[in-house]
C-alpha cells in the first residue's frame, strides 16, 4: 500500500514535507508541492483525509493555459480573462504551454499544487488527457477556442467552419477561383475547421483551392515564407486566405515582395479581427470573432460552476461572426 515515505522517494522530498503538503501544516515551495501532486498521481495514492485536505476551502485563484503570449490572440484573451476573474474577486494564474504536452502536464501539476478552484484552457493536448487530473479532483474547467471532448461538455469557441465559409464567400462574390490557403499552426482544431469550411465552400461550386500551405509556428515569418513558396511554386493566386490575420499579413507583405499589389494583382482576407489588421496598409479584410466576448462569457460560465451553479446558455447574438470588409480584397482583374 502506497504511503507518505513511497511519495516522499518518488517527489524528491522529505517525509516531513509531504506531510506538510498533505496536512497544509506549514509552507510548501509550488514547485515541490507540484512534484508531491505527481508523485500521488504516479503512485496512484488514493484519494483519503490528507489529500482532501490539500484542497480545503477556496483559493480564489483560478489557472488559465493558453498555448502562447507573443501570440496577440491569445495575448488578448489571457488579459480577458485575467481581467474579468478579477472583477470577480478571483485571481488567475497564467501558463503559456508553448503548444506543449510536456508543458501543459507540467503546469497542471503546478495548478494542482495551488489548490485552484478552477480552470480556463486553451488546449494542446488532443486528447485533453492531463485534464482528467483536474477532473478527478473536482475541479470544474471550461475550454476555449479547443473542445475537450470526455473532459467537460463547457466549451466556448466560434464557428470556425462557418468562418472559412464567409471567407469564400466574400471571395467568390468578388469574382474569384483561384484561391489559395496559407497559415498556421496546423495542427490546431480551429484551423483545421477553417480550412474545412473553406474547402466545402469552393466545392458547391466544384472549384478547391489551388494550393494549401500549413506551417507548424504562427509566426509572421513562417507565414510570410510559406506564401512565398507557394507563389514560388507556380499556384498563381488571385486570392489568398490567411486561416489567421498573422498569416493574412505576412501573405501580403510576401505578396508584395513578389513585385505584386494587394489588391490589385492579389486579394488577401484573414481570420480574428486582431489590432493589427486595422494597422496594415492597405488595412486587412477580415473575419472578427468576438474574442473579449469569448473571454466574458466563459469566466461567467466558470464562476458559476465554481459556486455549485447550473449552467445557462450564453446570449447567441454575442458570439457570432461577422465580416469586417477594408482594404486588402477586391473584384478579380478580367
Amino acid at each position: 500500500m502506497t504511503g507518505i515515505r513511497d511519495i516522499a522517494k518518488r517527489a524528491g522530498t522529505s517525509i516531513a514535507t509531504v506531510s506538510r503538503a498533505l496536512n497544509d501544516s506549514g509552507y510548501v515551495r509550488a514547485d515541490t508541492r507540484a512534484r508531491i501532486e505527481q508523485a500521488m498521481h504516479d503512485l496512484q495514492f488514493a484519494p483519503n483525509a490528507g489529500a482532501r485536505l490539500m484542497r480545503r476551502g477556496t483559493s480564489r485563484v483560478v489557472g488559465v493555459l493558453v498555448p502562447a503570449l507573443d501570440v496577440h490572440f491569445f495575448g488578448i484573451l489571457a488579459h480577458t480573462l485575467e481581467q474579468e476573474l478579477f472583477a470577480r474577486d478571483y485571481h488567475a494564474i497564467i501558463c503559456s504551454t508553448a503548444e506543449s504536452e510536456e508543458r501543459e502536464m507540467r503546469y497542471i501539476s503546478a495548478l494542482l499544487a495551488q489548490r485552484v478552484d478552477g480552470v480556463l484552457a486553451v488546449s494542446v493536448s488532443s486528447d485533453g488527457g492531463p485534464y482528467r487530473r483536474l477532473v478527478e479532483k473536482g475541479i470544474p474547467v471550461v475550454a476555449l477556442d479547443r473542445a475537450l471532448p470526455g473532459i467537460t461538455d463547457e466549451t466556448f469557441t466560434s464557428d470556425h467552419a462557418l468562418g472559412g465559409r464567409m471567407m469564400v464567400h466574400h471571395l467568390r462574390a468578388l469574382g474569384h477561383r483561384r484561391i489559395a490557403v496559407v497559415g498556421a499552426p496546423d495542427h490546431s482544431t480551429p484551423i483545421q475547421d477553417r480550412l474545412r469550411g473553406v474547402t466545402e465552400e469552393l466545392a458547391l461550386e466544384d472549384l478547391s483551392p489551388v494550393a494549401v500551405h500549413l506551417g507548424r509556428a504562427h509566426t509572421f515569418e513562417v507565414c510570410r515564407d510559406l506564401t512565398l513558396a507557394m507563389l514560388a511554386g507556380g499556384a498563381a493566386p488571385t486570392a489568398i486566405i490567411g486561416t489567421t490575420d498573422i498569416a493574412a499579413i505576412g501573405a501580403v507583405h510576401a505578396v508584395v515582395a513578389q513585385g505584386m499589389s494587394v489588391p490589385g494583382d492579389v486579394s488577401v482576407i484573414g481570420f480574428d479581427d486582431l489590432p493589427a489588421a486595422r494597422y496594415v496598409i492597405p488595412p486587412l479584410t477580415t473575419v472578427a470573432q468576438p474574442l473579449r466576448a469569448l473571454g466574458r462569457v466563459a469566466v461567467a460560465r466558470l464562476c458559476g460552476l465554481m459556486a455549485g451553479q447550473s449552467p445557462t446558455e450564453p446570449d447567441a447574438t454575442d458570439l457570432s461572426l461577422r465580416l469586417v470588409e477594408r482594404g486588402t480584397t477586391a473584384p478579380v482583374r478580367v
